[in-house]
């Protein structure tokens, strides 16, 4: 019969929302150039260019949500949204290939900053260059690596292991332990959260953002980690809040593998910073 569906792949409907999403995506980032140049209107572009975000995402991903419970993600759908979300990883990867090799620039072939914002550096006139020279700056005191980075490390790893408990017991039919294992895991991304923000109080009092390299690659990698771990927080509890409405089952649960592959992925950076920022970066420094 013509028209008749002879064929395993979903094809989808005219959709407004990937222009919505466009359009949104060209106003933040316009948004973004105006608030950095403090032009006028700045925030009301930029909220705007937000709140088309949002949208796009939220009424995006439940068009998904629906056509997963709908049925229309087979065997074949399911295998190349795997490989759409293996090579979005790839490219986090990437992202923070970005920040690892300027932080490794910056702390093998130090150079003193000498002006920031028209302002020359305080380090570099109190120390001089000689000393302005090393990485951490001379006179810089960093954070102890064995104190609250230590913990948080703990801290990610068992959460790594309760996504996992999530995952197995989803697979083996355990509507009880996926809950459980869910619910700990958002637990434990909050709490790495909350100390990431206190141990940031603390850092503030010993370097601001701007001033050195350390500082600056210090915040700019930790933050956006921290910033990985937000939104893979927010990934899991839609996980969770699907999970009491009865989606996923053991053959088809793609929204929640996704988010396990994204939440380990946060895991292994994490482990690469500790050991790269604040174990070897801050190696022979003074301890604040």
């Amino acid at each position: 019969m013509a028209g008749t569906k002879n064929h395993d792949y979903h094809i989808l409907a005219p959709d407004i929302w990937p222009f919505i999403g466009s359009v949104s995506a060209l106003t933040f980032t316009t948004g973004m150039v105006l608030f950095m140049h403090e032009m006028a209107s700045a925030n009301l572009v930029l909220g705007l260019g937000i709140a088309g975000l949002i949208a796009t995402f939220f009424s995006w991903f439940a068009n998904i949500v629906r056509e997963a419970e709908g049925g229309d993600h087979t065997p074949v759908v399911q295998l190349h949204m795997r490989y759409g979300m293996i090579l979005f990883i790839a490219s986090e990867v990437m992202f923070f290939v970005g920040w690892f090799w300027a932080w490794f620039d910056f702390a093998l072939f130090p150079a003193p900053l000498e002006f920031v914002d028209g302002v020359t550096n305080s380090l570099f006139q109190q120390e001089g260059e000689a000393a302005a020279r090393t990485f951490p700056p001379a006179g810089l005191e960093v954070l102890d690596p064995f104190e609250l980075p230590l913990l948080n490390t703990l801290i990610l790893l068992c959460s790594g292991t309760t996504v996992t408990w999530a995952h197995h017991s989803l697979i083996h039919g355990d509507r009880e332990g996926l809950k459980q294992g869910l619910w700990a895991t958002i637990a434990l991304g909050v709490l790495f959260s909350g100390i990431q923000a206190y141990e940031y109080g603390h850092a503030l009092n010993a370097y601001g953002f701007g001033g050195n390299t350390y500082s600056s690659g210090f915040y700019m990698a930790t933050g956006f980690h921290g910033f990985h771990v937000l939104i893979g927080t927010i990934f899991l509890a839609v996980c969770l809040f699907r999970t009491y409405k009865g989606h996923f089952t053991p053959r088809q649960h793609f929204g929640f593998e996704a988010a396990a592959w994204y939440w380990h992925f946060v895991d292994v950076v994490w482990l690469f910073l500790f050991i790269a920022v604040y174990v070897w970066g801050g190696w022979g420094a003074t301890i604040h």
